[in-house]
């Protein structure tokens, strides 16, 4: 038989990528968003996980074999970023008729589980690198441990299994997504280029200088599918990356040679994309125009404060996946690679010149 899954926030990044590959391995799938876009062989369902009303209605007729939450919704504070993403996924699993045969839930979260929410992110006391799934939760209120909490509990009361995924920073494509550094840059250096500025490393000495790693929705996707059809990765909770380590002072590098840009020298001053990129919007908008671009709303592509939050970092970060690997999982994708393909894809969809 045909396996259905229900994909939650498929217009995103991740659930693009995982909705796409389930549809390449034969399952039969469902895309929920607010608002979906047209996807290759997925089914639209929409549904605003805020309202639990219309989120049942939307789900009645659905009894998926796997899920996978993929998205979230930014609020104003961490208590208000808990409250509501919290309730999502409650309203999510109560909608779902309680499963007749086995059902898999897979939830993405991401390494604010060991640094911390964004109101206190990278402070206090974190645990030491690389980041192992045994360390725990930090003590301090966290919208991913609430989520975790509503997976954990209807678990418990509908016999689900689950599996909680958390990757470092996702390159990957979409539109309107709230976090997406891969685009961001692109669209940095596409201005860079463009008006002669100095492509210039937005970040901290921590993060130009020291390790770090990152994760390819096309590598997340691959384990989100493994987890939930590998009998002992249930129950359990993983770090995902792409494999690889590298500095910011190499990868910099790579990203201006791909564009033709030359990096600017690193002087050790934190200027924040945030700023750089606050009086680009009309700028984006001519060239848009002038070379045919599909997107002309640079807010829609580009997320300075979401990649300034992960290049201002004061502390290295580098991620241990040996869980995976003791339990099978071999994937592997080299970073730059990845920043590569979608620069490609970037261009090939014409959100880039």
């Amino acid at each position: 038989m045909t396996k259905t899954a229900l994909v939650v926030g498929a217009s995103g990044i991740v659930g693009a990528a995982a909705a796409a590959l389930l549809v390449e391995r034969g399952w039969t799938v469902h895309g929920l968003a607010r608002r979906p876009a047209a996807q290759d062989g997925v089914r639209p369902v929409a549904a605003d996980l805020q309202d639990a009303k219309g989120t049942a209605a939307a789900l009645r007729d659905l009894n998926p074999d796997a899920v996978f939450i993929t998205t979230w919704a930014r609020q104003d504070s961490e208590a208000e970023n808990i409250r509501v993403n919290g309730a999502m996924v409650r309203n999510l699993l109560d909608a779902l008729p309680r499963p007749t045969r086995p059902r898999h839930v897979a939830l993405v979260t991401g390494l604010k589980h060991y640094l911390g929410p964004f109101e206190a992110y990278g402070q206090g006391t974190l645990p030491q690198t690389p980041f192992r799934e045994e360390q725990g939760r930090l003590d301090v209120e966290n919208f991913y441990y609430a989520q975790e909490d509503e997976v954990f509990a209807a678990a418990a009361r509908d016999g689900f299994t689950w599996s909680v995924h958390r990757p470092h920073t996702v390159i990957g494509l979409a539109v309107g997504n709230a976090m997406n550094m891969g685009t961001t840059l692109a669209v940095y250096a596409t201005l860079c280029r463009e008006t002669g500025r100095p492509f210039v490393f937005p970040g901290s000495a921590a993060q130009w200088s020291g390790l770090t790693d990152m994760t390819d929705a096309g590598q997340l996707a691959q384990h989100l599918l493994w987890a939930t059809e590998m009998p002992a990765a249930h129950d359990q909770a993983f770090n995902v990356v792409n494999g690889d380590v590298f500095r910011w002072q190499w990868m910099w590098g790579r990203i201006a040679e791909w564009f033709d840009v030359e990096p600017a020298p690193f002087d050790g001053v934190v200027r924040p994309l945030e700023q750089q990129m606050a009086n680009d919007a009309a700028l984006w908008r001519e060239i848009a125009g002038r070379e045919g671009l599909v997107e002309q709303e640079l807010s829609r592509l580009a997320s300075p404060w979401h990649t300034d939050a992960d290049l201002g970092r004061p502390i290295e970060v580098v991620t241990d996946m040996s869980k995976s690997r003791r339990l099978g999982f071999t994937g592997y994708q080299p970073t730059d690679d990845a920043f590569f393909a979608l620069f490609e894809r970037l261009r090939a969809e014409r959100l880039i010149p």
